[in-house]
């Protein structure tokens, strides 16, 4: 089973099973380009809860991995996968860690980030988060990456855009945990994601001082254009925050590639065997706004007790 502990959550919040539903559901495989292996991801709420209400106490979840296939993992343990982390995780724990589905590296983790996620979302209130994937394989015409994906049998990454809506001005706090700091930080806990930029991100290089100022328009810091993507000095400047993430392809790929095979010593053809996601970019949308809701979640309180 895959599990999390929320410690921190206030009191009297009114959390039932079903609040978990639409948001994992939305990170489920089915689509064309993702797994074939599905899951009830039926959450098992163990403690923090008490009728239907948080109670103060830290709050920890439960998800049975009920279709598994440990099997298909086995040439792993000689055969690391290119790109993936089956080499450096055998290395670093001295051949202890288990290979069965990636470990600390599986995609499969991410079901307790999204739990996360639905219980940070009702700290947060009215504040709206949301993430969509806006490109998939270099293409903005999605299904038509995802079958091309499907007819080469090779994976392909993908760019999600999140946006959060009604913040407060305030939240964050200046140099080390600036709010694109705290977000980068539980973002690129994500497996596959290689990269993050907010507002204009890098084409801030290509422009004027003039050209990417933010004017002010009136007295609540509403600004004429948002290259700052909502946040001034690692703090929220109440536009609208924004940013987008990187997914890379995974590295499960279907093609033939040549890798090391620890037991010949040798290179040797290699193929991945099992069921993997030929684009988890388009599960990935869902658990960026939960790895958002969880940092906000976090900044709101603090800036509740300081205020």
């Amino acid at each position: 089973m895959v599990g999390i502990v929320i410690d921190g959550c206030p009191a009297g919040i009114e959390v039932h099973d079903n609040d978990f539903t639409p948001d994992l559901e939305r990170r489920k495989a089915g689509a064309a380009g993702t797994t074939p292996r599905k899951e009830d991801d039926t959450p098992k709420i163990v403690s923090g809860v008490f009728n239907n209400k948080t109670t103060g106490a830290p709050i920890t979840i439960l998800f049975e991995n009920n279709n598994t296939r440990s099997a298909d993992y086995d040439a792993l343990k000689a055969t690391p996968r290119p790109g993936h982390a089956d080499f450096v995780l055998d290395k670093k724990f001295n051949g202890f860690n288990d290979h069965r589905g990636g470990g600390h590296s599986s995609g499969r983790l991410t079901v307790a980030i999204v739990a996360a996620g639905v219980i940070a979302k009702k700290v947060l209130g009215a504040v709206q988060v949301k993430a969509q994937l806006t490109e998939a394989g270099g293409d903005t015409d999605i299904e038509a990456a995802i079958q091309k994906a499907v007819e080469e049998q090779d994976s392909i990454g993908g760019i999600v855009a999140c946006s959060v809506n009604y913040l407060p001005v305030g939240l964050g706090e200046p140099f080390f945990d600036s709010v694109e700091s705290v977000i980068s930080h539980n973002i690129f806990s994500i497996p596959a994601i290689k990269g993050i930029e907010f507002g204009s991100g890098f084409s801030a290089a290509k422009m004027k001082g003039s050209e990417h100022n933010d004017a002010i328009t009136d007295a609540t810091g509403t600004t004429k254009t948002n290259n700052a993507g909502g946040i001034n000095g690692g703090i929220t400047n109440g536009n609208e925050l924004h940013f987008r993430v990187a997914v890379k392809p995974t590295s499960s790929t279907p093609k033939e590639q040549q890798t090391w095979n620890n037991a010949s010593q040798s290179v040797e053809s290699f193929t991945v065997k099992g069921r993997h996601d030929l684009c988890i970019a388009l599960r990935v949308p869902v658990v960026v706004e939960a790895a958002t809701a969880i940092v906000l979640a976090d900044l709101l309180l603090l800036n509740k007790l300081n205020s």
